[in-house]
């Protein structure tokens, strides 16, 4: 029996870019939930690291897999590895995304590619990796970590901006193909959090304006309603919902974090 302070027990979840930040955070939380992990990103030691103390806090199994989820390949690989160690994933977190900027007419085709292709094309290729055993059991979560980006526009942020509205999209598209089958399929829309891309967001702001890093900080933080930067963390509880037994009837939402005023 599924333990009520435990309600993700045995369940099996996916994070990709589980070694830092919002990633982090999400598994520390569905692991507290009772779920155990596979944590995918591109530095094996920082995942290795997380994967160790994570399993040792909570009681849990957690693998890490150091994959590229641009290449197909590797994408397959690591689904792989994690249905063969742990079972076929009943949860997905798509986390692992970079944000780069720069004028429109200086956004080179490398960097609209690129942003494209992690934000946006590898979600969509980790999802079809989970999808079917899904179906077949007649439940799954499925949550993409957008971006308030992803619902308007932002200026200098062409590229990023169009790859979560396109993963947006995607996940409203899903989660009505999927509803009747026991799938859920959310966004989460956070502002800026406080992670290495706010950071660089925050020398960015400073180096372009001379403003200092607590005004650097205010500016980026204006569309908030909270007038702050967020905690991993005060994400991580809103993807943990979305992966409860509660949130069963919550599908196709882009949900914003954080006041943005969209």
């Amino acid at each position: 029996m599924t333990r009520v302070d435990r309600p993700l027990e045995r369940l099996h979840a996916v994070i990709t870019g589980g070694g830092r930040g919002i990633g982090s955070a999400a598994a520390h939380a569905l692991a507290a939930a009772g779920a155990h992990l596979t944590l995918i990103g591109r530095s094996a030691p920082h995942l290795e690291t997380a994967a160790g103390h994570i399993a040792a806090k909570y009681g849990v199994r957690v693998q890490a897999v150091a994959a590229d989820i641009t290449r197909d390949e590797d994408v397959r690989r690591a689904f792989e590895s994690a249905r063969s160690t742990l079972g076929a994933p009943r949860i997905l977190v798509n986390n692992a995304g970079q944000a780069e900027g720069a004028p429109f007419i200086q956004t080179s085709r490398e960097l609209w590619d690129r942003m494209i292709a992690i934000n946006l094309t590898a979600a969509f290729e980790c999802t079809k990796q989970v999808l079917p055993a899904m179906l077949d059991a007649g439940h799954g979560r499925i949550v993409n970590v957008a971006s308030s980006a992803g619902l308007r526009g932002v200026q200098r942020v062409a590229a990023y901006a169009a790859s979560k509205h396109g993963l947006i999209g995607m996940t409203r598209s899903l989660a009505l193909e999927v509803a009747k089958q026991g799938v859920t399929v959310n966004a989460v829309c956070p502002g800026y959090v406080d992670t290495d891309m706010a950071a660089r967001a925050v020398n960015a702001v400073m180096t372009g304006t001379g403003r200092s890093a607590e005004e650097a900080v205010r500016m980026i933080s204006r569309p908030s309603a909270l007038g702050r930067l967020l905690s991993p963390d005060e994400v991580a509880a809103v993807i943990l919902w979305l992966c409860s037994p509660g949130a069963a009837t919550i599908t196709g939402q882009a949900i914003v974090i954080g006041g943005d005023i969209i």
